[in-house]
């Protein structure tokens, strides 16, 4: 019996009993409602909507801190990040930003790498601080930001200039510039880091890239013209890709090493940002034109549930 209260479990290591302190009773799932400036929570084991966070102006991307206390919002339309307390969900602070920041990544050591559109930059901030570590140059209208699983390595893909730039860090100087598929919009790491994988909108495909040669080892279009694909995940086994397929209003579901559509997953409509759990057992969609979150089996490949959320849910973080 444990009597030292519901925050703590004692688990097995080394052959000793150890007794942990868990920091969080249970999973929650945060989404921006880009058309609501606001985030909705949702409680992970009752797919229920328990909080809305009023944020500011315009909020499109989102993270959670490496230690899942703080969650970062890009409120776009207030040219600044929010930065809202996990556990009590309240807005604790904001950082100007720059102009119209619209997605980020966090790095292992806490800082925000954060795609500026009209700025045609990439810039690096401590979000505990609000200090601007570094500005990158990069090309027209940047986007999407991937940060390596060993912090060595960010993407940043350029939806003019139609390229991915991999940019090396600390020095944060970009080491190679690939070209890419029209309008590339959202890029991901292999969980080694030695593979990089990115949509392309306009064109309608996934490409494959090795990050160390920089070279294109594979590309798949997805083979319907209503296909503007945004996010991309790697299942948690490394085998799968899921990718959301904004009006094709479905998931692919992509072989890895091949590319090859292995399924399609019908959800809500223009399907726009994905988010998977640690696990690798649900997968979240944010369903921007139905303001709904669609929770997908992963094993059985089906959504399990709907959720109804704010006005033109874009992005979406687990915070476990």
């Amino acid at each position: 019996m444990n009597r030292l209260g519901p925050g703590y479990k004692f688990v097995v290591a080394a052959g000793f009993w150890v007794c942990t302190n868990l920091a969080y009773a249970a999973p929650r799932i945060f989404v921006t409602n880009e058309g609501g400036d606001s985030v909705s929570v949702i409680d992970a084991a009752t797919n229920q909507v328990t909080t809305t966070i009023a944020v500011g102006k315009r909020p499109r991307g989102i993270g959670v801190s490496p230690d899942g206390s703080e969650i970062y919002v890009a409120i776009s339309g207030d040219n600044a990040i929010a930065v809202i307390d996990s556990e009590s969900l309240a807005v604790i602070r904001t950082f100007q930003s720059g102009n119209d920041p619209e997605t980020f990544a966090v790095h292992p050591n806490g800082n925000l790498y954060i795609s500026k559109e009209e700025d045609a930059k990439a810039s690096v901030y401590d979000p505990k601080s609000g200090e601007l570590i570094a500005e990158i140059k990069v090309g027209i209208e940047p986007e999407g930001v991937a940060i390596s699983p060993d912090g060595s390595r960010a993407i940043v893909t350029s939806e003019s200039t139609n390229m991915l730039h991999v940019i090396a860090i600390p020095e944060h100087s970009i080491v190679a510039n690939i070209l890419v598929g029209a309008r590339p919009r959202a890029a991901s790491f292999s969980a080694d880091g030695k593979v990089a994988y990115a949509t392309s909108e306009i064109s309608g495909e996934v490409k494959k890239v090795d990050v160390a040669s920089g070279k294109i080892i594979g590309r798949m279009p997805l083979a319907d013209n209503k296909a503007k694909p945004k996010d991309i995940l790697p299942s948690r086994d490394g085998k799968q890709l899921f990718v959301a397929g904004g009006r094709a209003n479905r998931v692919f579901v992509l072989d890895e090493k091949t590319l090859e559509i292995v399924d399609e997953i019908p959800v809500g409509n223009r399907v726009w940002g994905l988010a998977l759990n640690q696990d690798g057992s649900r997968l979240y969609t944010t369903d921007g034109a139905s303001d709904q979150v669609s929770v997908i089996d992963t094993h059985a490949r089906d959504v399990v549930a709907t959720i109804a959320v704010g006005k033109m849910p874009w992005g979406i973080v687990i915070r476990e």
